[in-house]
């Protein structure tokens, strides 16, 4: 994987390559060897992370393993007070920081690099393509390092037709187990709750994870504040239950999250913002209420929260009566692990973003051809593109081919680079 980044580094053209690898595969090592390349090259990187939590994570990794090196890591995230964001912003623009991590912040029109030469894009399924688009316009042709361990279908969609290189982190490190997963109806929830118990009593952590955190009626969901006093003080009376959702703080996020990774808190009841980048080994049991209400995306990287340690851990999936489609979601999940199977599942039954534009699912508007049954035939089509391109008939030739994509697609002709 790393040989495959490096030559594409090395390349006149921008990389634009797609890093996929279960979670806890390693993915955030390679992108820092794909760091040293370009800082030792004279460039900066942009790291760009989707929560403040995740941000953080990353920084304290970069600056521990770079501290040696004498690369300067910095943050740039929206909590930051006005004075040291301003002096990071100064430093970057100096060429003074050769690492900077930060999540929305680092789209500001006001932050300019001095020299970006890699832009790293984390989970980029938490992105919309003008947000990735705009950190990207900050250098003339970055090479592109996007990170996830479930590809969305739109970036599926772009891999199959080749224009977003692929590699594959496809081991788990040694020691580690495969998370068993479970469907389990609501009317069992007791028994849920039983080996729950026995989990703790062995010493481990749980996540109980809910779509919402307020009552709604007509989506007749349950809140997990609700379920959160119900569980701390009827369940697991004798247990320390923790809160996570997101309208709290940053700060208090980061104190719920800091009690659990430091065991204080046993049972974390949260909605889905501890989808990505929290790393709690000791953590085996991720409990997943109306998890028909989640996309099949979300519920992987969800059940990758847990198994991070050399203990068994396992993914219970609670679920209410199901449609047809969302009885798929959830088998998909309890029989593979696979981030590419899920991703085709997912891609299956949601359809691909329509590849020139911004939506992130839902069919592309082709006049003839369907991406899932045609992709013999797309793929045909797509080397013969890359054969005209590489050795087109005539340099005229090419030029026209190239003034007509731009005139067809306007707007839209600059965003398929996005990933």
């Amino acid at each position: 994987v790393l040989a495959e980044i490096a030559r594409d580094m090395a390349a006149p053209h921008p990389m634009n390559r797609l890093l996929q690898g279960d979670v806890g595969s390693g993915k955030t090592l390679v992108a820092a060897e794909a760091a040293i390349i370009a800082i030792e090259n004279g460039y900066q990187v942009a790291v760009l992370a989707p929560t403040e939590i995740l941000a953080g994570q990353h920084q304290y990794y970069f600056k521990n393993l770079f501290a040696r090196l004498g690369y300067a890591v910095a943050p740039l995230v929206g909590s930051m007070p006005a004075r040291p964001k301003r002096q990071v912003k100064k430093l970057l623009a100096e060429g003074q920081i050769h690492v900077v991590v930060g999540t929305h912040a680092l789209l500001e029109e006001d932050v300019a690099f001095h020299r970006l030469g890699l832009v790293i894009i984390d989970e980029q399924h938490r992105f919309g393509v003008m947000q990735r688009l705009r950190l990207m316009e900050k250098a003339a042709a970055p090479d592109v390092l996007v990170m996830t361990a479930t590809p969305i279908p739109r970036t599926l969609a772009l891999t199959l037709y080749g224009d977003l290189d692929t590699s594959i982190l496809d081991e788990l490190p040694p020691g580690r187990k495969p998370v068993k997963t479970y469907h389990v109806t609501e009317d069992r929830i007791e028994q849920v709750y039983s080996f729950l118990a026995r989990e703790i009593d062995k010493g481990r952590q749980a996540y109980v994870v809910y779509p919402v955190i307020e009552e709604s009626e007509a989506a007749a969901l349950k809140a997990a504040e609700k379920m959160y006093r119900h569980l701390r003080d009827v369940v697991f009376p004798g247990v320390n239950v923790g809160l996570l959702h997101g309208r709290l703080s940053a700060e208090e996020k980061e104190a719920v999250m800091s009690a659990f990774k430091d065991g204080q808190i046993r049972i974390l009841v949260s909605t889905t913002v501890i989808e990505v980048g929290v790393d709690v080994p000791n953590a085996t049991v991720m409990v997943i209420e109306q998890a028909e209400r989640f996309g099949l995306a979300q519920l992987h990287q969800l059940r990758g929260r847990v198994g991070r340690g050399a203990e068994q851990s396992y993914c219970i999936l609670v679920t209410g009566k199901l449609n047809e489609a969302a009885q798929e979601r959830i088998r998909t999940l309890v029989e593979s692990s696979d981030g590419f199977k899920i991703a085709e599942m997912d891609l299956r039954l949601r359809g691909p973003g329509e590849f020139f534009g911004t939506r992130q699912s839902g069919l592309p508007a082709f006049r003839l051809a369907n991406i899932l049954r045609d992709q013999e035939i797309l793929e045909l089509a797509r080397s013969e593109a890359e054969a005209f391109v590489e050795q087109p008939t005539s340099p005229e030739e090419l030029r026209r081919a190239v003034a007509y994509i731009r005139e067809h697609w306007q707007r839209r002709y600059g965003l398929v680079q996005v990933g």
